[in-house]
């Protein structure tokens, strides 16, 4: 769990960074309450991406066989409660609704950007390294030249 607890921090760094740029610039143009709707966003996004990847990486270490089914049920819920949330605050004054939704929508694509990169730059293996070394390709396992 240590690990996977890793891989999500290394992943919701960058989108932090992009949250208080976020916060910063909707401070500067729209006030309080634009920072405040850019804090908001980026914790939405980084609680439920975060959650839907730690829940994706439990699935492939229990249940590798429900992976691809759960990754779509994952996200699937994940829209779901996102749009429960934006019909829940849709009439809030707390903070800008703008700067929320732009936040958000800038801090899901570097969730994302990150998650990708961080995947095709990881070294998996592909061979099984304690498997068998007699077996050989073709079905010719242990037949030796006569």
């Amino acid at each position: 769990m240590q690990s996977d607890m890793r891989e999500v921090l290394r992943i919701a760094t960058p989108t932090a960074a992009v949250g208080a740029i976020a916060t910063l610039v909707g401070g500067l143009v729209v006030g309080g309450k634009g920072a405040i709707g850019a804090v908001v966003g980026c914790v939405v996004v980084i609680l439920f991406m975060a959650l839907g990847q730690l829940a994706l990486q439990w699935v492939a270490k229990s249940m590798p066989h429900l992976f691809q089914g759960m990754g779509l049920l994952v996200y699937s819920v994940q829209l779901v409660l996102l749009l429960g949330l934006i019909m829940a605050i849709r009439n809030t004054t707390l903070f800008d609704l703008q700067v929320f939704a732009l936040t958000l929508v800038v801090s899901v694509i570097t969730w994302i950007v990150t998650q990708t990169v961080l995947h095709a730059r990881s070294k998996t293996l592909y061979v099984d390294p304690d498997g068998e070394s007699g077996k050989t390709p073709g079905g010719t396992e242990g037949k030796h030249d006569q």
